[in-house]
């Protein structure tokens, strides 16, 4: 995009314009440009003519009239979007994958991948899939999927000069993704 079309379709009168002229006072042009009516009211505009919004805007304060107080909070409340915010784990018991996303940030800043923990109350036919897989409980068939692919493709025959480990390894990939994408749709069926 050229900057003459770029800066031209920023200075396009707003289709949502009402009819009226520019509301500063002695202007005889159109407002076609709007402009927030306050702080306290973002939503509701002020129409002016373009050399009127540059002033308008050029003048803005957001802050005016508050306290330093005031503005800080405001910017902390801002920094959160307007939502309510808390520091992690103050909500009880620890988050449901913490163990986790800790092994996750353990592999990134050490460089290694940490042995997911099997779960004693999973059937020994899953947990050794999962182990397989390197995967943790519970699961989703989209995570399923791209790590079988990702195993798959490292340990295909082709890829490994047709090494019979690497074939055995691959065998073992493979009915550990039916182990898993059975128990994944058998879970999804309403029933």
């Amino acid at each position: 995009m050229s900057p003459t079309a770029r800066k031209s379709r920023f200075f396009t009168p707003d289709p949502a314009a009402p009819e009226s002229l520019c509301e500063n006072p002695g202007c005889a042009l159109p407002g076609e440009f709007r402009a927030p009516q306050s702080p306290q009211n973002l939503r509701a505009y002020r129409w002016f003519c373009l050399d009127h919004v540059r002033a308008y805007n050029a003048s803005w304060d957001f802050y005016k009239g508050m306290s330093a107080h005031e503005i800080e909070s405001e910017r902390r409340e801002d920094s959160g979007w307007q939502r309510p915010t808390w520091p992690l784990g103050r909500l009880g018991a620890r988050a449901p994958f913490a163990e986790a996303m800790e092994a996750e940030l353990n592999n990134f800043a050490f460089g290694q991948r940490a042995k997911p923990s099997p779960r004693p109350d999973l059937p020994k036919d899953l947990r050794e899939a999962l182990h397989e897989l390197g995967l943790t409980w519970p699961l989703t068939m989209a995570a399923l999927k791209a790590r079988y692919k990702q195993l798959a493709k490292r340990h295909h025959p082709d890829m490994n000069q047709g090494n019979e480990q690497g074939s055995e390894k691959l065998k073992r990939i493979n009915l550990a993704y039916a182990t898993l994408r059975g128990k994944l749709a058998a879970e999804a069926q309403p029933g």
